[in-house]
C-alpha cells in the first residue's frame, strides 16, 4: 500500500513540478531581451489596412478611429459594425473611417466579422492587414512595425498587448493586468525563442495579404484566434513577436470583465484539452521545434489555476506520505518547484511589472486566485462556448 501512495504521490508531485519548471524557464528566458528588430522597411513603401470589428462601439468608436488615425496615418482604417442596434458606422465614418455595416443574427462572433471585412478588401487588397480590437490603441510607430514585419517575413506578427487601467482600479484588477503582462509579454517572448513562434491574441496583429486572404476566419469558436494561430502552427506557419509594436486594452472592472475571463479561460483550457499533448507529440515525431513548443506551452494552465492546484496538491501530498509513510521527496520536490516559481514572478515583476502591480497589492495575489475558483468551475458545470463582449465603461447595464 506505501509503494502505491508514494507512486500516486510521485506522479502528482512530477506532473505539477514539470510544469512549473518549464513556466519558470519560459519566463526566464523571455525576461532577457533585446528586442531590436532586424526586419525594417520604410513604411511608405507597403499599403496597410487596420481592421476593427466593432459591436454596439457608439461610445467609443470615434475616438478609437480618431487615435488610429493619429497613431498609423499611412493605414486605411476599415470598421465592421457587425450586427450593432446603435450607429456605431455612422460615427467611425464621421471620423474617417470606411465602415460597413454586416447584419446576421444566426452567425454571431468576431471571426465572421473579420471574414467580412475581408471581402470587402478584397476589393482593393492592402500589403498587410492589422487587427485591433474596437476598444484598444496602438502606440505610435506600431502599425509601422507589425506591417514592415509582416510583409517582409511574410508571415503573421502579433505585437504586445497589455491591459491598462486607471489609478482607481481595483487591487484584482491590477493583479489581472500584470496576470496578462506575464502573459503577453514575457511568455510569448521566451515561446518565440524557444520554439521559434508565439501565438495570436486577437488584436495587435498583423497578416501578409496573401496569407490573410486564406485564413479560415468564419467561426464562432470562443476564442477563435487561439484557434487559428493553433491552426497555422500545424501548417508550419510560424507567428513572429513583434516586441516593438504595442497595443493596450482598456481593464474593464472585476465585475464587468467576469464574462470575458470566463470565455478566455475556458476557451483555453478546452484548446489545451485537444491540442496540447497531440501538438508536443506531433512535435517530437516530425522533429518540429516549433510544434513542441506549442504543445508545451499549451500545456501550462492558466496562472491562477496553477497556483491553486499546486496550494490544493501539498496537503494531498502530505496525506498520502504520512498515509503511506514514504519519503517526503515529492512533496519537498513540488514545493521547491513552486518556490523557483514564485522567484522568477517577482524578478518578472520587478523587471517589467512594478509600473503595473505595486508590491503591497501582490500581497493580495491569493484573493485574486480565489475569485478565480467560480470560473474554473464552471468550466466543468457550466462552460461558455460561444462569443462575448465585454461591458463598456458609460453603458447601461
Amino acid at each position: 500500500m506505501g509503494f502505491v501512495l508514494g507512486l500516486l504521490a510521485w506522479l502528482i508531485a512530477g506532473l505539477l513540478s514539470t510544469i512549473l519548471i518549464y513556466l519558470a524557464f519560459e519566463l526566464v528566458v523571455g525576461l532577457y531581451h533585446s528586442d531590436k528588430s532586424t526586419l525594417r522597411i520604410s513604411p511608405t513603401t507597403w499599403t496597410g489596412a487596420i481592421l476593427v470589428p466593432a459591436h454596439n462601439e457608439a461610445l467609443s468608436i470615434a475616438d478609437t478611429v480618431t487615435a488610429l488615425r493619429a497613431s498609423a496615418p499611412q493605414c486605411r482604417i476599415v470598421v465592421v459594425a457587425d450586427n450593432c442596434s446603435d450607429n456605431t458606422a455612422e460615427l467611425a465614418r464621421s471620423e474617417g473611417a470606411e465602415a460597413i455595416s454586416r447584419t446576421d443574427p444566426t452567425r454571431k462572433g468576431k471571426g465572421f466579422a473579420l471574414s467580412f471585412g475581408r471581402d470587402f478588401l478584397v476589393q482593393s487588397p492592402p500589403d498587410a492587414v492589422i487587427i485591433i480590437d474596437a476598444d484598444c490603441r496602438l502606440s505610435p510607430g506600431s502599425a509601422d512595425a507589425l506591417i514592415a514585419r509582416a510583409v517582409q517575413s511574410n508571415q503573421p506578427v502579433q505585437g504586445v498587448n497589455l491591459l491598462v487601467g486607471g489609478e482607481t482600479q481595483s487591487p484584482l484588477a491590477s493583479i489581472s493586468n500584470f496576470a496578462m503582462l506575464v502573459k503577453n509579454l514575457l511568455r510569448a517572448r521566451g515561446l518565440e525563442r524557444l520554439g521559434g513562434g508565439t501565438l495570436l491574441f486577437g488584436t495587435g496583429m498583423a497578416f501578409p495579404w496573401k496569407l490573410f486572404a486564406t485564413c479560415d476566419l468564419a467561426t464562432s469558436h470562443a476564442v477563435e484566434d487561439l484557434q487559428l494561430g493553433l491552426s497555422l502552427a500545424r501548417q508550419g506557419i510560424r507567428v513572429g513577436f513583434e516586441g516593438e509594436a504595442l497595443v493596450t486594452s482598456p481593464a474593464a472592472s472585476v465585475a464587468d470583465s467576469a464574462g470575458q475571463r470566463s470565455r478566455w479561460e475556458h476557451g483555453f483550457l478546452q484548446s489545451a484539452m485537444h491540442n496540447g499533448l497531440p501538438m508536443l507529440f506531433s512535435g517530437i515525431l516530425k522533429g518540429s521545434r516549433h510544434l513542441m513548443m506549442i504543445g508545451a506551452h499549451m500545456m501550462v494552465p492558466p496562472l491562477a489555476m496553477l497556483i491553486l492546484l499546486c496550494l490544493v496538491a501539498i496537503p494531498v501530498l502530505a496525506l498520502l506520505l504520512w498515509a503511506g509513510s514514504t519519503s517526503p521527496a515529492p512533496l519537498i520536490t513540488l514545493v521547491a518547484c513552486l518556490a523557483l516559481l514564485s522567484v522568477v514572478l517577482l524578478a518578472a515583476w520587478w523587471k517589467e511589472g512594478r509600473s503595473v502591480i505595486s508590491g503591497s497589492t501582490l500581497l493580495q495575489i491569493p484573493f485574486y486566485v480565489l475569485w478565480k475558483v467560480p470560473i474554473y468551475l464552471r468550466f466543468f458545470t457550466a462552460r461558455q462556448t460561444g462569443w462575448n463582449r465585454t461591458h463598456r465603461d458609460g453603458e447601461q447595464p
